[in-house]
């Protein structure tokens, strides 16, 4: 899949009896956009600690640009941006002073820093408001420059803690997009930790379920789908199709569900009024059509309902079931 950025094994974390992380194994690749998914309590932020060695695991091995955090922790925050969900700032400092101080901290001359800092600036779309002071920010402004701060240093890694709370859905929607861009431009790696299912499958590469301490399924959205409703459909297709007569088209209808059900890939052909709905395990929607087509018969509409984030995060809590992981 590429070269491993982070790498967990056997990660555990225990407070008296209490374990908060059980076991994590996990890898993370370069330019990918991770998200660790998971509600409120699950251990998401106790991992994200032991990344940065921020807090030592009781037990297993934490990598993060090939570098041991728990031994090596001031290296690994040198490669790290760091954004939890409510960053601080010198509220009676702008946002352009703000940025300077990190940069002079992180040890680059004040002519680089002005350089830098201007830059990331105009990235992140706070140009016009460099001068304001971030006490009179909006609170999607604050996280715009939280993501200008931890990008100061130039980071390999920029791990995001719920960067979007409190934000508007225009102020949500523009930030993400701008994390895919920097992502994609920049090879920069992102761990985006959330309880948001919609917007992480908006933006992120794979996903990892996570829940009291354990990692119940790591893939993309296509590959947990297939497996966790390869029992069922995890595609279903739907096809308009013009019926003038039903009488006369009766027979082309039937022959071609009667092709259909004789596809590997279709778990159930069904027609009502001028539905026909497949339920497959692939996406066959190319295939569907030419054959209506073929058949003669009035292709009005294709529409295909693929399960979603939301449905796949359901389907790990029924009956308290878990699953395995999908590479």
């Amino acid at each position: 899949m590429g070269q491993s950025i982070i790498e967990l094994k056997g990660l555990t974390k225990q407070y008296g009896d209490f374990t908060a992380v059980d076991n994590l194994d996990l890898s993370i690749y370069k330019g990918e956009i991770f998200g660790l998914l998971g509600p409120n309590g699950a251990g998401k932020s106790t991992t994200i600690l032991m990344m940065l060695g921020l807090t030592e695991p009781t037990s297993g091995a934490v990598h993060v640009c090939g570098i041991d955090a728990t031994t090596n922790p001031i290296e690994v925050k040198r490669r790290v941006g760091y954004l939890p969900d409510d960053v601080g700032f010198y509220e009676h400092l702008s946002g352009r002073e703000n940025l300077l101080y990190t940069a002079q901290l992180n040890r680059l001359s004040l002519r680089d820093a002005a350089s830098r800092v201007d830059h990331l600036l105009e990235r992140v779309g706070l140009r016009q408001a460099a001068g304001k002071k971030v006490g009179k920010y909006s609170r999607g402004m604050r996280q715009r420059l939280g993501l200008a701060d931890v990008l100061v240093k130039n980071p390999e890694v920029i791990v995001l803690d719920e960067p979007t709370l409190g934000i508007d859905p225009i102020g949500v929607r523009e930030f993400l997009e701008l994390i895919v861009v920097l992502s994609r431009e920049e090879q920069i790696t992102v761990l985006l930790s959330s309880h948001h299912l919609h917007q992480v499958q908006q933006v992120c590469n794979r996903v990892g379920i996570f829940v009291a301490g354990k990692l119940l399924a790591e893939g993309n959205v296509a590959d947990l789908s297939r497996t966790l409703f390869s029992d069922k459909e995890p595609y279903i297709i739907e096809v308009g199709i013009h019926v003038a007569d039903l009488d006369d088209d009766r027979v082309q209808i039937e022959t071609l569900k009667s092709i259909l059900r004789k596809l590997s890939h279709v778990v159930s052909v069904t027609f009502e009024e001028d539905k026909l709905r497949v339920g497959s395990v692939e996406d066959i929607s190319a295939d569907i059509a030419r054959m209506v087509v073929n058949a003669g018969l009035g292709l009005t509409s294709l529409t295909m309902k693929e399960y979603g984030l939301d449905d796949i995060y359901t389907k790990y809590f029924e009956g308290g079931e878990v699953y395995g992981k999908i590479a």
